[in-house]
């Protein structure tokens, strides 16, 4: 599965977030890498724990939280507070794969990385390079998105940040832990959550066909989400 969701933030939030993390301090992204990360990660990273980080990611999840597609898409459970991180001076990140679980710093909570999520915060335009490439899926190759614009997709794909060779890619980025932990099953759900989204307007609440479609969805997913 790959899904690009627009406007996850609008223009005016891209342009205050860019405005606060003008004197952010930014630090070696190799901070949070794990051991076979170290030799392909060469990035910056916003501190987690400074309040910059910490509002900017409460903001950033209370979009998340209302927004029908990624709801629909993600059926999250559980989101891996957002980080922040800057890819410049030929910055980039080679081939890996996601870890499968991430504790969240300070509790004693861990996401499982069923979902990848990239929020671009920097236009296409303001760089040279720093394409999402996702091996062996569809639509995977030269993601390069509009500021506010996410991408999403199954972590179990290897992929990389090609290098940036001009100016600077800035985005944030997480992991979504969802109720349906299989990606055929989610990706059934989701198809059929907009199918249902996509009659709604056209026929009546009390359409006996679209209450069984909806009946459908709710005791498959019955049948398939972890709580």
């Amino acid at each position: 599965m790959l899904l690009i969701i627009e406007n996850v933030l609008s223009k005016e939030d891209v342009q205050q977030f860019r405005a606060h993390m003008v004197q952010a301090n930014w630090e070696s992204g190799l901070k949070s890498a794990g051991t076979l990360a170290r030799s392909a990660k060469q990035n910056l990273q916003l501190d987690d724990a400074s309040e910059l980080a910490t509002s900017l990611r409460n903001h950033i999840l209370r979009k998340l939280g209302t927004h029908p597609l990624f709801i629909s898409s993600a059926l999250p459970a559980k989101i891996y507070p957002p980080k922040f991180n800057c890819y410049t001076n030929g910055g980039a990140y080679g081939t890996h794969i996601d870890s499968a679980l991430m504790p969240v710093p300070g509790t004693n909570i861990s996401v499982r990385g069923d979902l990848s999520a990239t929020l671009f915060l920097s236009e296409p335009d303001e760089y040279v390079g720093g394409e999402l490439e996702v091996q062996g899926i569809e639509g995977g190759q030269g993601i390069k998105l509009a500021a506010g614009d996410m991408v999403l997709y199954s972590s179990g794909y290897l992929h990389q940040v090609k290098p940036v060779t001009q100016g600077a890619r800035i985005a944030s980025f997480f992991w979504v832990e969802s109720y349906v932990r299989d990606e055929k099953q989610r990706s059934i759900l989701f198809e059929l959550d907009q199918t249902i989204q996509q009659l709604t307007p056209k026929l009546s609440a009390t359409d006996p066909e679209l209450i069984k479609l909806t009946g459908l969805y709710h005791n498959l997913l019955r049948c398939w989400a972890n709580t």
